[in-house]
């Protein structure tokens, strides 16, 4: 078996929480220093940094997969990831006609910068990211997998923004084969209290800034790796898909 390291929860500098020195290259570099083998761009509700990123991980030896930590219209959190880019940046592009418009303060919430591949500036995201859209949490897993992706709750074990704290459980339906958690000593609790042990456990770092990233802690198991990166990142994608069943 071989192991894969990975963080399937990052943040850059587009989400408005994310700080600016987390730009694509700083990420995949800041993950080669840390002997991560996999990791996945989740911005708030957009990919636009996500050909950035993957270029930036090209030249770092680092696997990567695009992602997007989607808001729901009932303020859930959902880590949405696809197998390859271009899948991803369909995604973003129907994710745009579900996004509610608010101008952005960046005197309050930050700045949302749009990078290309060498970390310069080519742009900026107008409109909150991190408002909610009009997509609600029953639907979400239908639509990502539309585009051929799969999701999963983000950090359950934290109110705000989780699925527990809003719904008051991790209902049966919608169906999901994972759940993140962002403290792993939590496992055992959640798995009893919420009936949980047909799912696969992911830990996600949620890092908003390169210091908040994870070491190398948490890892896939794969039988075998291919040597094409696109089918490595294809295959965690279905094991997450398959859960624990």
């Amino acid at each position: 078996m071989s192991r894969l390291y990975y963080d399937l929860h990052l943040h850059s500098c587009l989400s408005p929480c994310g700080d600016n020195d987390s730009t694509p290259n700083d990420i995949a570099g800041m993950a080669k220093l840390l002997g991560l083998d996999i990791i996945a761009l989740t911005d708030h509700n957009s990919m636009k940094n996500c050909p950035a990123f993957f270029a930036a991980c090209e030249r770092y030896g680092i696997i990567s997969i695009a992602g997007m930590e989607l808001t729901t219209a009932e303020d859930i959190h959902v880590v949405c990831l696809f197998p390859t880019l271009e899948d991803g940046m369909k995604f973003d592009k129907e994710i745009e006609k579900h996004r509610i418009l608010v101008k952005n303060r960046k005197d309050i919430f930050g700045e949302q910068r749009i990078l290309n591949e060498k970390d310069e500036l080519t742009g900026e995201e107008d409109h909150l990211l991190t408002v909610a859209t009009d997509i609600s949490i029953e639907d979400a897993p239908g639509l990502v997998a539309a585009f051929g992706g799969v999701c999963y709750p983000a950090h359950i074990d934290r109110e705000a923004n989780g699925m527990i704290s809003i719904l008051g459980t991790f209902p049966t339906s919608p169906s999901f084969s994972a759940y993140e958690l962002r403290d792993p000593v939590e496992k055992e609790e959640y798995e009893k209290r919420f009936s949980l042990s047909d799912k696969l456990c992911v830990v996600g770092s949620d890092a908003h800034c390169l210091e908040n990233m994870r070491e190398r802690e948490n890892y896939f198991e794969l039988c075998s790796l291919p040597e094409d990166t696109t089918q490595i990142a294809k295959r965690v994608i279905d094991l997450i898909r398959g859960g624990l069943k």
